[in-house]
């Protein structure tokens, strides 16, 4: 994938804002729900009340840090 400079993506973003309020207000609703999944994924893989090796394979599954304990 390119890296992108910040000045590009402020420009894109900015066409964006400009063109499609819409997408954006719906991509930060996607954006503000994929960021309580992966709270809620955290949660389960440090839940020590779960088996070790569950969350492990869910951590290597998702390539997440694996917890040691």
């Amino acid at each position: 994938m390119t890296e992108h400079t910040p000045g590009y993506i402020d420009a894109l973003a900015g066409q964006l804002r400009g063109r499609r309020p819409d997408l954006l207000a719906l991509a930060e609703t996607e954006l503000q729900q994929l960021r309580g999944r992966m709270q809620t994924i955290a949660r389960f893989i440090n839940n020590q009340t779960i088996p070790l090796d569950v969350r492990q394979g869910l951590a290597q599954d998702l390539h997440l840090p694996t917890p040691e304990k």
